[in-house]
Order: C-alpha cells, then sequence, then structure tokens
C-alpha cells in the first residue's frame, strides 16, 4: 500500500513554538463592526459602518500560538474611499474569556459578540494610506503581555483612532492557544467531475478539466505532498481510458499523476453515488454502472503500425480485444472496504453497508449523525465509523474554493478554532464535493491544519482503536421513494430498449445518470433533478411511435393502406406494425415488420383487401418490440369501404366499350355500302 510522507509534517509541528516568535502573522479579516476602545466591555454597542475603509486583523499561524509564546499580529487598512486615510494608531485587543463552543465562537465572529472584556496587548503608529491604497501594521505582543493564557479560543480584535479618523470598522479574530502534539487529524479530498450530459466525460471535456490550468489539476496541485486521502469517482479514469488511444495527452498524463502520487485514495461510487438513498430503498445491492460497451470505438484500441507496414483493416467489435469495466474503472493503489455516503444513516443502514462490501466497512459520516465525544474512529454495533466534524469541514470547505486571500485566511482560521473547540484526541476533516477549486486555495487550507494537529493518514485513522458511539436516527424516506420511481422508469426502457440493435446504448447512460442523480454532492438537486428526469424518460419512451393516419376512401378490392412510423431516436429501431380492423368486412395485414431509420419517419404499406358490402370502419395501428411489449400509443384510422363500386364501374366501363364497338362496326358497314354505290354510278 501506497503511504503518504508524513515526517516533514511532524517537523514543521515541532516548530511551531519557533515561527510564532517571528514576525510572520497570517490570520482573520473581518469587518463591520466598530469596536470598543481598549478595556471596554465586550458587550459595548457597536455602531454600524459607514465608511469605506476596512480593517482586516491577523495574528499567529492561522490564529494559532504556543502557550507562554509572543504573537506578532498584523492589522491592514484597506482604504476604498476617494480620499486619504490620516495617520492614526492601531491597538490590538484580547478578550481573556475563552469561547465556550462553536456557536459562542459564530456569535463572535459574525456578531461581536462575547462575554468578558478586552484588554490591549499592543499598540502602534500607523501612517496615511492614499485612496485605493492598502497599508500593513505589525504589533508585536510579548508573552509578558498575553499573560499565562490556557489552552483554548480567545477573541481577538483591532481599531483604529486618532484626531482625524471616525466610522472605520473594526476587525475581529481569534487567537487559538494549544499545544497539543497528541492532536490527530485526517483530511479526506473528493475528486468529481460531472459532465454536462451526465454520462462520462468526453474528450472536449477532459481536455479543459486536466489541462495546466483545468479543475481537475488543481485537484492534485493542491493535495499532491500532503497527507490528504482523496476520494476520486471512479468513472473519471474510465472516461480517460474508455477513448483509448483517443483520450487527450493532458487526461492521459493527469490519469498517471493520480496514481504515482504517495496521498492514499479510495473509490467513491460510480458517479459519487450515495449509498444511504440505496440503503433506505432496501437494494440488495449497490447500484453499479452497465456494461461501457457503448463508450469504446474498437478503433482506438488498435495499435497504430509501425513504420513501413501496411495498416490493417478496420477493426470489428471483437477485434481488437475491449478493456472490461473493471479495467476501466481501476484506481490502482485504492483503500477497500470505504464508503463516504449522505450522514442520514440509520443503524440498519449500516447492516446494509455491510451485505453490500462486506463486513470490513468503514463509513464516513458527518458528526450530526453520530454521537461521540472521544474520537473520530468510533463503532456502533459493530459497524466501523470515521467521524468527521460537520461544522469545522464546512467552514474548511468553504475556505478550500475562496480565491480571495484574506477572506481565505479568514475562513481558514474559523475552521481551525472549531476543530480546537472540539475534545476529541482525533478528529477528521472531509472537505465537500467541490469541482471548482484552486490549487492554492486547497493546498494552504490542508497545510494549514498542520498548525494544530499531526496530520494521520486514512489507513492509521481506520486501523486506531473505536470508541463506542450512537447513530442520530433519521428514518426519511423522501430520497428513497424518489429513487424507486427513478429505477421504475429505468424497468420501462429497459422494456422499451429491445427495440434497438444494442439496447446499451440507451441503458448504459440511463443507469450513471442515475448514479449521478442520487450522488452525495448533487443531494440539494435530486428532487428537481428528479423529476427532469423522469420527463426526459417520458419523452424518451414516445420517441418511436404510429403517427395519427388520415382518412381512408378505399374503392378497390385490394390496395395497400400507407402509415407512417416516427423514430426520434438516433439510432434505428425494429418494430412490429400490428392492424386490429373494428369490422370483418376488411381483411388486412394484421403483422408488418418495420426498420425504421434514426430520427425520420418511415412510411408502411400494410397489404388490405374489402369483402363484399360496404361503409365506415376503423384501423387499429399498434407497435410491438420483438419480444411483444407495446411501444408508443396506438393510432386509429378511419377507412371508408365501397368495394361493390368496383364492379359497377367495371360493368358501366364493359358497356361503354361495347356501345363504341357496335358504333364503329355501323359505321364502317355504311361506309362501305356508301364505296359501293359510288362505284356502280362511276
Amino acid at each position: 500500500m501506497i503511504r503518504p510522507r508524513t515526517g516533514r509534517r511532524a517537523r514543521a509541528h515541532r516548530g511551531i513554538r519557533g515561527v510564532l516568535a517571528s514576525t510572520i502573522a497570517v490570520g482573520l479579516v473581518a469587518s463591520g463592526q466598530l469596536l470598543a476602545p481598549a478595556s471596554a466591555s465586550a458587550d459595548t454597542e457597536i455602531p454600524e459602518d459607514t465608511g469605506t475603509v476596512e480593517l482586516s486583523l491577523t495574528a499567529g499561524i492561522h490564529g494559532v500560538v504556543a502557550p507562554d509564546a509572543p504573537v506578532t499580529a498584523t492589522v491592514t487598512i484597506d482604504n476604498g474611499s476617494d480620499a486619504a486615510l490620516a495617520a492614526g494608531r492601531v491597538t490590538v485587543e484580547i478578550n481573556r474569556t475563552p469561547l465556550a463552543d462553536a456557536e459562542s465562537l459564530t456569535a463572535w465572529l459574525d456578531g461581536g459578540d462575547a462575554d468578558g472584556t478586552f484588554t490591549s496587548i499592543g499598540s502602534e503608529e500607523s501612517g496615511d494610506v492614499a485612496a485605493s491604497e492598502s497599508a500593513s501594521t505589525s504589533v508585536s505582543a510579548t508573552s509578558a503581555a498575553l499573560g499565562d493564557l490556557p489552552e483554548g479560543v480567545y477573541p481577538l480584535r483591532a481599531l483604529i483612532s486618532g484626531p482625524e479618523i471616525s466610522g472605520v470598522a473594526g476587525a475581529t479574530s481569534v487567537l487559538v492557544v494549544t499545544d497539543d502534539t497528541d492532536l490527530q487529524l485526517t483530511v479526506v479530498v473528493p475528486i468529481t467531475a460531472t459532465p454536462e450530459d451526465g454520462g462520462l466525460l468526453s474528450a472536449d471535456e477532459l481536455t479543459a478539466l486536466t489541462a495546466p490550468d483545468g479543475p481537475l489539476t488543481a485537484q492534485l496541485d493542491g493535495a499532491a505532498g500532503t497527507s490528504a486521502a482523496l476520494a476520486v469517482d471512479p468513472l473519471i479514469p474510465a472516461a480517460i481510458r474508455a477513448l483509448g488511444t483517443a483520450a487527450p495527452a493532458d487526461a492521459t498524463a493527469w490519469l498517471a499523476r493520480l496514481e504515482s502520487l504517495s496521498n492514499e485514495r479510495f473509490a467513491l461510487q460510480p458517479g459519487d453515488a450515495d449509498a444511504t438513498v440505496q440503503a433506505r430503498a432496501d437494494l440488495p445491492e449497490l447500484l453499479s454502472t452497465l456494461p461501457l460497451t457503448p463508450y469504446l470505438d474498437p478503433a482506438d484500441f488498435t495499435a497504430p503500425p509501425a513504420d513501413g507496414e501496411t495498416p490493417a483493416p478496420t477493426p470489428t467489435a471483437s477485434d481488437p480485444e475491449l478493456p472490461s469495466d473493471a479495467e476501466l474503472t481501476a484506481l490502482g493503489g485504492a483503500e477497500s472496504g470505504v464508503l463516504w455516503p449522505l450522514g442520514d444513516v440509520r443503524t440498519a443502514d449500516l447492516a446494509a453497508f455491510d451485505d453490500y462490501l462486506g463486513t470490513d466497512v468503514t463509513t464516513i459520516l458527518p458528526s450530526t449523525s453520530v454521537t461521540s465525544e472521544s474520537a473520530a474512529h468510533v463503532e456502533v454495533d459493530d459497524h466501523r465509523i470515521l467521524v468527521s466534524d460537520a461544522d469545522a469541514s464546512a467552514v474548511l470547505s468553504e475556505a478550500a474554493a475562496t480565491t480571495d486571500e484574506s477572506d481565505r485566511e479568514r475562513t481558514i482560521t474559523s475552521g481551525i478554532a472549531r476543530l480546537s473547540l472540539v475534545p476529541q484526541a482525533s478528529l477528521l476533516v472531509g472537505l465537500d464535493r467541490d469541482e471548482t477549486r484552486t490549487a492554492d486555495a486547497l493546498r494552504e487550507t490542508i497545510l494549514a491544519l498542520s498548525s494544530i494537529a499531526d496530520l494521520t493518514p486514512l489507513s492509521e485513522a481506520r486501523a486506531s482503536d473505536p470508541a463506542s458511539a450512537t447513530i442520530v436516527s433519521d428514518d426519511s424516506r423522501d430520497r428513497a421513494d424518489a429513487l424507486e420511481h427513478l429505477l421504475a422508469d429505468e424497468a420501462r426502457l429497459t422494456s422499451f430498449a429491445t427495440i434497438l440493435d444494442d439496447p446499451l446504448v440507451l441503458l448504459s447512460p440511463e443507469r450513471i445518470e442515475i448514479l449521478r442523480l442520487i450522488g452525495v454532492g448533487t443531494a440539494n438537486q435530486f428532487v428537481p433533478g428528479t423529476g427532469t428526469h423522469r420527463t426526459e424518460t417520458t419523452a424518451t419512451l414516445n420517441a418511436v411511435g404510429v403517427q395519427q393516419p388520415s382518412p381512408v376512401q378505399l374503392f378497390t378490392a385490394a390496395a395497400p393502406l400507407p402509415v407512417w412510423v416516427h423514430n426520434d431516436l438516433p439510432w434505428p429501431v425494429n418494430v412490429t406494425l400490428t392492424s386490429r380492423p373494428s369490422d370483418a368486412r376488411l381483411d388486412i395485414e394484421p403483422r408488418t415488420e418495420v426498420v425504421a431509420q434514426p430520427a425520420s419517419n418511415t412510411r408502411v404499406k400494410v397489404p388490405v383487401s374489402a369483402r363484399v358490402g360496404s361503409g365506415v370502419l376503423d384501423v387499429r395501428f399498434g407497435l410491438t418490440s420483438p419480444t411483444g411489449v407495446r411501444i408508443g400509443t396506438d393510432q386509429t384510422a378511419t377507412v371508408t369501404v365501397r368495394a361493390e363500386w368496383e364492379g359497377i364501374g367495371l360493368g358501366i366501363l364493359g358497356g361503354v366499350i361495347g356501345l363504341l364497338l357496335v358504333l364503329g362496326i355501323i359505321r364502317t358497314v355504311v361506309r362501305r355500302r356508301k364505296d359501293r354505290a359510288a362505284d356502280s354510278d362511276a
């Protein structure tokens, strides 16, 4: 098994104290409150910000400082106004009453509310700041100024004052005092990519995603060299391998790089499908892709001829040998037995996971689904779970997607503070599914976590002794019911697809679309996406059918009836046209085999013959598949039968012909008599 290199991270952690003493300062940006003067009470009313000058405050390493260590804070003045800001004095204050929990942290950062009082830990003169410019001022605080602060998260703020300065909002931040070298932290980064059509990524999409500045490249750039575990959608390597020799060079290089990284990795469900909704729908096994052969072109798997060698004929479906689905979706060096579903699980769902993958299954769940206060690795009725801190994971996911450096630093510090408030010896951060992260944001977020803990590989977290826990049950079936509707529609499509030469050209993309619809990263779009998908399925089922015939007048005993079959699919279809008259006065061919061409209307001539009698009757036309499945909607044609008109017409025609013959004979006889009389006279 490939293991990440953790020595450099550990050495960095041991050097925190020395770094904190330096003047390197990063931290938290905030604005929106005018802070009270030094030593003022924390609950002093803060007026609204009426200016365009903003302060940002940074301290320590992402807000972290070791006990009894000095700290340097940096206050940045961003003058967004049209006038210069006069020189003043910048003051940094700390509240020695630590924040108790995540709720109080949010109240302080978002609203400026905190118990206790603030005292100054240092101040410095600030110079003039020109319009639309920014300037930074460093404020150093000795360990004596900080005092003997026990480990905890403390409110920190900065303000600026001066004779010519007013109405400038202050900045809020926190200072995390910690020296917990025993804290173990695991980070999991999902790598997903969703194609526009819901199937496999196309060559053009892969070209854009794996380009040097592409989103998938950014994911690897951000995670490479860290101890973060990668959770990869196996349909990404499948899309690359399915193109064979036609795969973009950047995509092939991206896949090779992924499999060469030292980061631990495991495969998500295809399309990042959620295992929880499948267990809730009582599926006997996890959904998987149907054979991916429709995405394979045999020509892309033929080795190019050597120099001077005659090119081989166009390959057939059996020559050359095409890769199997397992080969297409393989993820080299991946951990097995890991599921990362949505968190609304029940204990019964965990048992279903064991049935799906075997008893050695580790499920990653958010802390909102599990009650445990001791470790990230827990056990519920012999089911092993890695618990990600939901609050911190959400904040750090936001940081990993933030391009503005100041905003990102603010968010990172908030996430670290939230982790520091969790009383556990081991923690796990599972970043949200996000396909737009930048490399710098992702990398900085991962490395920032080393300021409070040693980053632990996923395999070590799984191997640790689990603590006991209980599941916070959720019995909702809304998503399960929607999935059952999707699978029922898929069953109808399976029957419908028998009209195709290769049903997989329709069914394989359909299954992938369902997997993506129930994806963890698209949970918020599942319900509306289901409605749209079902509408599209109905349109597909109605893509082949009989067009409404026009009324027909039948004046002969035997003639073909014209019927049109429409096919809106991009493939030819094989159907049987059935014809059923409503009256015995008409004999009609009951079954006519039809091959309807793609995206066109095909004319079918149905032989009919009229019996004795006349009148109006209906003929019902329908389509069936080769297996007898009804296709489309039956249509009815109105046929007016006038079969006796044929005999009457023939009689009249015979009489006219006979009369003409008699008249011709008479005329000939008369003419000859006249000729003989003329000859006699001569």
